[in-house]
């Protein structure tokens, strides 16, 4: 009986010290991993721009950026990071996504947005839908509470309703700024697209992706921004990427997916991966830009724009926002 008794607790004691060593592992593990987020609010021409408006732009992402880190810090996922700081972009007027999301040439709204987790490839994405206050969060709710991966208007519009997702009446999205540049303009110059990437303390990657299209553009027009592999990428042990810029360009190269493609089959780093799918993009006459985060917590944030929005928090390399490439 004593012999049992002794057996038992020596059994007992050797599982405790092996929870504690898993424990100690695994916290180390998570201090070793440079975690951060990496954020933009579109490429585009931000010439002439007021120091108001500069200040503006950067208030935005700054926003953005702290509630994202946040996450990160406290131990969240990469995919709450992602959702909670794009989220913070769709209501902000000012940026092409969400509540300043400009309009169609039958002067609508229709937005579109994506989200992927680097973990185990899951994802969710929804296209021109005009009711619903942050189309991230439908898009989330696609990729956990669906079997499938991308929904479209009225269908994705029901299944928010369904999930509890806030919708709005259209009148939320009204901007007579943007309402006059279709009337008056006819073309395409508001500065387009919301997007982040983040890494979190477990080596999860995410990205995410929101917009408002193209000033003018057809009703039923979607971009790359609702497109796997080409306005969104997520894959853990290789990077985290979301585009901004001419979509119909993103689709047919794919460009999101190809950053990760360069450093899988390549074996490119992450900053020549990403620039060389942005050369690409100019060769071919497209405008726009890319933000793409590693595994390991590199950042790389090419454009070939004049400006693009663009902020980064991370734990060994603190916060930085810019807008301009000699910024």
């Amino acid at each position: 009986m004593e012999r049992t008794l002794k057996k038992k607790i020596s059994l007992y004691l050797k599982a405790c010290f092996f929870l504690l060593f898993i424990n100690t592992v695994t916290s180390e593990e998570s201090e070793d991993i440079n975690f951060g987020i990496v954020i933009h609010g579109g490429a585009g021409s931000y010439e002439n721009l007021s120091p108001k408006k500069e200040k503006a732009y950067k208030d935005g992402v700054n926003e953005a950026l702290i509630k994202g880190y946040e996450i990160l810090k406290s131990g969240g996922t990469s995919v709450e990071a992602v959702t909670e700081a794009v989220s913070i972009l769709e209501d902000f007027s000012l940026f092409n996504a969400g509540k300043g999301s400009v309009y169609t040439s039958k002067e609508t709204q229709e937005m579109d947005a994506s989200i992927m987790n680097g973990l185990n490839g899951m994802a969710g994405a929804v296209a021109s839908v005009s009711t619903i206050k942050n189309p991230i969060r439908l898009a989330r709710a696609v990729m956990e509470k669906s079997p499938h991966v991308l929904l479209v208007g009225e269908g994705a519009e029901n299944f928010a309703k369904q999930n509890n997702i806030k919708t709005v009446d259209p009148s939320y999205f009204h901007s007579e700024k943007n309402l006059q540049r279709v009337r008056e303009l006819k073309k395409d110059n508001k500065l387009g697209t919301v997007g982040a990437i983040a890494l979190d303390k477990q080596g999860n990657l995410a990205a995410a992706t929101s917009t408002g299209g193209r000033s003018n553009k057809m009703p039923g027009r979607v971009g790359d921004s609702p497109i796997l592999g080409a306005g969104t990428w997520a894959e853990n042990g290789l990077c985290a990427v979301s585009g901004t810029g001419h979509g119909e360009y993103f689709m047919r190269q794919l460009t999101a997916a190809e950053v990760c493609n360069k450093m899988k089959y390549l074996q490119m780093s992450l900053e020549d991966a990403a620039n060389a799918v942005v050369e690409r993009l100019s060769k071919t006459g497209a405008a726009g830009g890319i933000i793409a985060l590693d595994s390991k917590g590199k950042i790389s944030t090419p454009f070939n724009t004049a400006g693009m929005v663009r902020g980064m928090y991370s734990r060994e390399g603190g916060k930085t926002i810019k807008i301009y490439k000699e910024d």
